[in-house]
């Protein structure tokens, strides 16, 4: 026995818009095999920079409804005007891969995945203050006035939520705040109760250490 085999679970990364999820989300499975980026579905319209099936798969209206009837989300929100939610075959398929899904959603989405997978992982990602939330939105530069004073009272009644995440992470040093999700990550692949057949691991490796008491010292505990 070289290791013990444990169960994975989704991560959800949550954050005021401007917070840096998606960007500490990419991060997270750039260089990771066992981790993959869960893909939303959404009926905002794409932008200039934006590739279908890679950043969103965008959707209708209609089609996104749809999914909703047919109970093939596992969250989903308005946010913005926009819908945007998870497919429950993305999550089973990250289950059956062996793979951590992390997810980049709101407030919302990340409630309904608590209550819907139970397993799931939430994080909380907080700007290091408000003028550094502000002045990221601002510099994207892709929303009009009335849009981005949306997304900051949006911002303010986010924070609210952040309490009810298992973990925090304040994004002031965008290096240092990858390493800390990186580290959930790594520890809740660990848990105890993650584990696979952790009883005959541990039988596996009594019977090894009764032979070696026996063969080398005499001592036998048949």
């Amino acid at each position: 026995m070289s290791s013990v085999e444990h169960r994975t679970c989704p991560v959800v990364l949550s954050a005021p818009s401007g917070a840096g999820k998606t960007t500490i989300a990419r991060a997270l499975v750039k260089d990771a095999k066992d981790v993959v980026f869960s893909v939303s579905v959404t009926t905002r319209p794409a932008r200039e920079h934006e590739v279908d099936g890679v950043d969103y798969e965008f959707l209708s209206e209609q089609e996104f409804r749809e999914m909703i009837e047919a109970d093939h989300l596992v969250e989903w929100a308005e946010v913005h005007g926009h819908l945007y939610g998870t497919s429950r075959q993305a999550v089973q398929a990250a289950y059956d891969n062996g793979s951590f899904l992390i997810l980049d959603v709101d407030v919302q989405g990340a409630m309904q995945m608590r209550e819907r997978v139970p397993d799931a992982v939430l994080v909380f990602v907080l700007p290091p203050s408000a003028a550094v939330l502000v002045e990221r939105l601002t510099g994207r530069g892709t929303e009009g006035q009335d849009t981005l004073i949306r997304r900051i009272e949006n911002a303010r009644g986010e924070l609210e939520h952040a309490s009810e995440f298992d973990y925090i992470v304040v994004n002031d040093d965008l290096d240092r705040a990858i390493d800390e999700v990186r580290g959930i990550v790594l520890a809740e692949g660990r848990r105890r109760d993650r584990a696979i057949d952790l009883s005959d691991a541990i039988r596996q490796l009594q019977g090894q250490i009764d032979l070696i008491l026996e063969e080398k010292f005499g001592i036998s505990r048949r």
